[in-house]
């Protein structure tokens, strides 16, 4: 489908018909800020996700990937300020009682109910506040809610994130949207960032997983601002059908415009959890091409983006390009040193593994100043291709890192 025929959407979740939300503050935060979401479907809803690939698993993950083989959505409940993560037998307990709460104020079914948690780990749940705002926040539902439900899933973001499209399908309208969270801890491999997405297109959990795979990949996996996984990544996407279009099916035309929607919206999320990473003065797209495979591609330029060596000089507006000449060659990437090119938004700064002298990097020195830009590496040894989104690395990251329990 043609680009100008999807639709942006500027309200996020509340563009999608057939569910309601809302976002309070319960007291998990010190600070008295919106610290719980709750996104519930009109009626039980085709549900797919992606976790965390981090072996170390937060209890609130464990119990999502159990309630996912249900293949059906009734709530789901998130909050900040604590991830329930390395709390042991007491922490699932509390995941589980999470759940029952919602699914009492609701009365909807227990394994209907997904759970997500974002903050410190190791620190057990206030669970007395969070019974108590489940039963506040089930009496405060509507579909304007959905913007105060992504205001009260975020830690250290500057604010919210929210994106999506809408397109025709058999007629009808449909919309794609979803809010998300995350400024550290960011290097998803779903495979600390938490994703809601949902449309009220009519499709199956089956094909609904189908799609939301490569949309991950080609988006939220594409994304790293300091290399660390988290214990507690989710993503969630839901379909209420209450467009009253037909239903998409796996391999026809319709299900290439949905998954160019999704991915669009994963994105375009993506990319706020990239511009907003703590810290960060600078968004780069890290653009590798001829690898010897794609895979090698990947590796080559997500070990580009995560060198602090490389987001050093971003920093520093410096293009000191040897450091990504080093980081290419540590890889694990197979090249030949003397045929790489290195540029900066188009401007070449190294041919042959050489650099075009002190003119050309005082030149893409200027264009490190830019807010955005793109780091384009060839390797010169196949037609391997990726792209990662990455940031520089500057003084408020440790800052804020370093005084983020306190």
């Amino acid at each position: 489908m043609a680009a100008h025929e999807f639709r942006h959407v500027a309200t996020g979740l509340a563009a999608v018909q057939g569910l309601k939300a809302t976002g309070l503050a319960c007291g998990i935060k010190a600070n008295g800020k919106l610290d719980l979401a709750l996104v519930v479907a009109d009626r039980p809803a085709a549900v797919a996700a992606t976790f965390t690939t981090n072996r170390v698993q937060a209890a609130p993950v464990r119990l999502s990937r159990r309630h996912l083989q249900g293949r059906r959505l009734a709530a789901i409940v998130l909050n900040s300020g604590n991830a329930n993560a390395c709390t042991g037998a007491q922490g699932r307990a509390d995941a589980e009682a999470t759940a029952a709460a919602v699914a009492e104020a609701l009365g909807c079914p227990l394994r209907q109910v997904f759970v997500a948690s974002t903050g410190v780990i190791g620190r057990p749940m206030p669970m007395a506040n969070i019974r108590a705002g489940i039963r506040e926040a089930a009496t405060q539902l509507s579909r304007r809610g959905a913007r105060l439900a992504a205001q009260a899933i975020l830690t250290t973001d500057n604010g919210p994130k929210e994106a999506g499209v809408s397109f025709r399908v058999g007629g009808r309208r449909v919309t794609v949207a979803g809010f998300c969270k995350g400024a550290g801890m960011i290097a998803p491999r779903m495979a600390t960032m938490l994703a809601v997405l949902a449309t009220d297109a009519t499709i199956s959990s089956r094909v609904l997983r189908q799609a939301l795979g490569p949309a991950v990949a080609e988006s939220f996996n594409c994304v790293t601002v300091d290399g660390d996984t988290s214990t507690n990544d989710t993503v969630f996407c839901f379909a209420t059908a209450a467009a009253g279009a037909p239903a998409i099916e796996a391999g026809t035309a319709a299900f290439r415009t949905f998954q160019a929607a999704l991915t669009r919206t994963c994105r375009a999320l993506a990319r706020m959890i990239a511009r907003d990473g703590e810290g960060a003065t600078k968004l780069a797209a890290v653009r590798l091409r001829g690898a010897r495979s794609a895979a090698e591609a990947a590796r080559a330029a997500r070990t580009v983006a995560e060198s602090p060596l490389v987001k050093t000089t971003l920093f520093g507006e410096d293009m000191n390009w040897g450091r990504i000449m080093a980081a290419l060659g540590r890889s694990g990437a197979r090249f030949d040193p003397e045929a790489v090119e290195i540029a900066v938004d188009g401007l070449p700064v190294v041919r042959r593994g050489m650099s075009l002298g002190p003119a050309a990097e005082a030149r893409a020195n200027r264009r490190l100043r830019r807010r955005e830009f793109s780091l384009e590496i060839d390797l010169h040894a196949g037609r391997g291709e990726a792209q990662i989104w990455t940031t520089d690395l500057t003084e408020a990251y440790v800052r804020i890192n370093a005084g983020y329990r306190s």
